[in-house]
C-alpha cells in the first residue's frame, strides 16, 4: 500500500481504491473537513500528476509540490455539482506536499498511474456516479436561511435576513423527483454565491438576483457557508438521475399501462364534454370533479386536459 502525507491530509492507495482523509489542522479548508473521508475507486480515475510548485521570488525547494488527481467526467457528484468552481486550496482532489516528501509523492503518483494502465480504465465519461455522494441527512447555512436534505425532500427555511419576497413566498420544500437541476456558485470577493434549485415545469429562474429568487439559498463571504453548501449540493446531485444515463426502455407491461391510462384520460374528457342530461344533480357533477382531480394527480390527465375537462364540468354547475 502506498501512503502520502501532505499538509492538508493523507492519501492512501491499495491498488483498487484511493482513500482521501482530511487533516485535522485548523487551517484545513472547511469544505475538506465537511466532506470527511472520500473513497475513489480506480474506475473513477482518469489520471494523476505531481506538480512542482516553487515559491515565487525564492529559490525553488526541491521536492515541494502538489499531487492532483483527475477524475473521469460524470464519475463524481461533487465535481458534477460544483462544475470546477472549487478553489485549489479547498479542492479535496489536490494535496500539497512539503519538500521532504517530494520523492514519496512522485512514487505515489507512479503507483496510481501503473494501476490505471494495467486496469485499462476507459477514458470516456461515466454513465453513473462511481464516487459515493455525501451522506444524509445534511444541512447548510446561507446568508438568508438554511438548506437541508434528508434523502427524499429538499427544504429551504428562511431566516430574518431573507428578502421580503422570499419570506412572503414562505419556506420551500420539494421532493427529489421535482428537481431538474442544482446550481452552485461560491461567494467570491464582493459577489454573492448561491445554491439554486431548478424545478421541473417552472417557466424559468424567478430572478437572476439570488437574494430575490425563492428557489435560491444565498451565500456571502464565508468559506464555511460555501463549503457546507457545496457538500449539500453534491448530496442532492448524487441522488438525482445521472445526466449520462441511458433512458430506460419501457417494458411491454408499461406499454399496456400507458395505453390504459390514455384510454382512461380520453374517456374522462369525453364524459365531461357531453352536456349533462336534464335533471342531472349537483352531486353527480361534484363527483366528476373529484374523479378528474384523482386522474390529474395520478398523472393520467395532463395539466391541459385537466383544465379543459374541469372547465367543462364547471359550466354545467
Amino acid at each position: 500500500m502506498a501512503e502520502l502525507i501532505g499538509k492538508n491530509g493523507t492519501w492512501t492507495f491499495d491498488g483498487d481504491l484511493l482513500r482521501i482523509v482530511p487533516g485535522h489542522d485548523k487551517d484545513v479548508p472547511r469544505l475538506r473537513v465537511a466532506l470527511g473521508e472520500i473513497e475513489l475507486p480506480l474506475t473513477a480515475l482518469a489520471g494523476i500528476a505531481f506538480e512542482a510548485t516553487p515559491e515565487a521570488g525564492k529559490k525553488a525547494k526541491s521536492g515541494a509540490g502538489r499531487v492532483r488527481v483527475r477524475l473521469r467526467a460524470g464519475s463524481d457528484p461533487l465535481t458534477q455539482a460544483c462544475g470546477g468552481r472549487i478553489a485549489d486550496e479547498a479542492d479535496p482532489y489536490q494535496l500539497d506536499v512539503p519538500a521532504e516528501r517530494g520523492g514519496v509523492a512522485e512514487y505515489f503518483a507512479d503507483e496510481v498511474r501503473d494501476a490505471l494502465t494495467a486496469a485499462r480504465i476507459p477514458s470516456d465519461p461515466a454513465d453513473r456516479y462511481l464516487v459515493a455522494a455525501p451522506p444524509v441527512p445534511i444541512s447548510a447555512n446561507g446568508q438568508d436561511g438554511t438548506g437541508s436534505f434528508d434523502g427524499d425532500v429538499v427544504r429551504l427555511e428562511w431566516g430574518w435576513l431573507a428578502d421580503l419576497k422570499k419570506r412572503s413566498a414562505g419556506n420551500r420544500e420539494w421532493p427529489l423527483s421535482a428537481l431538474e437541476a442544482v446550481e452552485w456558485r461560491p461567494a467570491v470577493g464582493m459577489d454573492w454565491g448561491w445554491i439554486r434549485f431548478r424545478i421541473r415545469g417552472d417557466a424559468g429562474i424567478v430572478s437572476q438576483n439570488p437574494r430575490l429568487d425563492p428557489n435560491c439559498l444565498t451565500l456571502w463571504g464565508t468559506k464555511k457557508e460555501s463549503g457546507n453548501s457545496a457538500v449539500l449540493a453534491a448530496a442532492i446531485v448524487g441522488r438525482m438521475p445521472h445526466p449520462n444515463a441511458a433512458p430506460e426502455k419501457p417494458s411491454p407491461a408499461d406499454d399496456v399501462d400507458t395505453d390504459a391510462a390514455a384510454a382512461a384520460a380520453a374517456a374522462a374528457v369525453a364524459a365531461v364534454a357531453t352536456p349533462a342530461a336534464a335533471g342531472s344533480d349537483h352531486d353527480a357533477l361534484l363527483r366528476r370533479l373529484r374523479e378528474l382531480g384523482d386522474l390529474h394527480r395520478d398523472g393520467v390527465l395532463t395539466d391541459e386536459e385537466f383544465a379543459t375537462a374541469k372547465q367543462a364540468v364547471l359550466k354545467q354547475l
